[in-house]
């Protein structure tokens, strides 16, 4: 880590060495996350080399530490490492070099001085005034509304620190909570997952370094860029979903070709997520194309919901841009993957053919 806070992103691009052209094409990549347009990345690289590194304090509960393994992998590309050295990570229990009394001072400074932001990770438990997770003698409720109440935004990494996550799963015995139930009056922007992508959360802090605030969301507070399309429209396997191709055993011969999962309980068609377009570890692969279905782990109450059961679609949009398969020899067209979605709820997937059958057949 940079030794000063005080430095700002040009300063710390000369201590690592990173070269121009890498920090450009890190500036670029985080346009393309963003959804923005190229003519945007002169923006980007100027707030970065000129903006002074926010402190963050990084707060972690009911949480199994997967969100914090995610983050200290953010390294594509390499100057996505100077994103970890951009921000001041005053407080971070699981990596922070002091403990004791000294992390506690490094918390209280940093509270005191307030203009920070808080990084949640983990559900909080608020049963018995929440005495089943605590840090230094403090409960996890106490210390969240104490030290969010004095931030300037908070952004909840990971499906606990989002709903409850699996702390929350019933029985839940803890009465875990999302951040988003004991917290009120600041700004939260929720980044859910298993874990969360360490790529939705670098794009996240160029934004709000960038343009002073926090991206758009949804309703449920995910940022537009990176929850904002339905993985079923981007998934590789689509193409076979609309011919009708589905896997019926694990490692078949459907299987073995890369046919779709939603009859193996993938929950592409009703989850939203960027997981097929920016994928996991440096871009290398995703779970749909590892050859497990989506499990929908930004949605809430995933835990809930059985891996393995179909779950029924009520949209079936096509994607705008990503190529068909062939069948019998040739090309099934995309674009009446949406016709007849009616019909196909009631009978389970249908695939392209058989949605252009039913519809002739309600037309006559």
């Amino acid at each position: 880590m940079i030794d000063h806070p005080d430095s700002n992103s040009a300063e710390v691009l000369a201590q690592m060495r990173v070269s121009r052209r890498d920090f450009l094409k890190f500036c670029t990549l985080m346009a393309g996350t963003l959804a923005l347009p190229a003519s945007m990345v002169p923006k980007i690289a100027y707030a970065l080399e000129t903006a002074k590194r926010p402190p963050v304090v990084w707060l972690e509960y009911q949480d199994c530490a997967g969100c914090t393994e995610s983050f200290l992998r953010a390294n594509q590309p390499t100057a996505a490492e100077l994103v970890l050295d951009i921000l001041s990570v005053n407080y971070h229990e699981t990596i922070m070099a002091p403990s004791g009394k000294r992390a506690d001072k490094s918390l209280e400074d940093t509270v005191r001085e307030g203009g920070y932001l808080v990084v949640v990770e983990g559900a909080i438990p608020t049963k018995d005034d929440g005495v089943y997770c605590c840090v230094g003698g403090r409960t996890a409720l106490d210390l969240l509304q104490e030290i969010a109440g004095h931030a300037t935004a908070v952004i909840t990494v990971g499906a606990c620190a989002f709903y409850g996550g699996w702390p929350a799963t019933t029985p839940n015995p803890t009465e875990a909570k999302g951040v988003k139930d004991v917290i009120f009056g600041v700004p939260i922007i929720n980044l859910p997952g298993c874990p969360m992508n360490v790529d939705n959360f670098t794009a996240t802090l160029v934004h709000y370094l960038t343009f002073g605030k926090l991206p758009a969301t949804d309703d449920l507070g995910r940022p537009l860029f990176a929850y904002g399309r339905r993985i079923h429209d981007n998934c590789e396997r689509r193409g076979h979903f609309d011919a009708g191709e589905f896997v019926k055993e694990w490692g078949d011969e459907g299987h073995r070709k890369g046919w779709c999962l939603y009859q193996m309980g993938c929950k592409g068609p009703v989850a939203f997520h960027n997981c097929p377009t920016i994928r996991w570890n440096q871009g290398t692969s995703w779970p749909v194309a590892a050859g497990h279905g989506c499990i929908a782990c930004a949605s809430p109450g995933f835990w809930e919901t059985g891996a393995y059961e179909t779950t029924p679609i009520f949209d079936a949009t096509p994607p705008t841009a990503f190529p068909g398969v062939m069948l019998n020899g040739e090309a099934v067209p995309l674009v009446s993957a949406g016709v007849g979605v009616a019909v196909g709820v009631a009978a389970g997937v249908i695939g392209t053919l058989a949605v252009e059958k039913l519809t002739k057949k309600q037309e006559e």
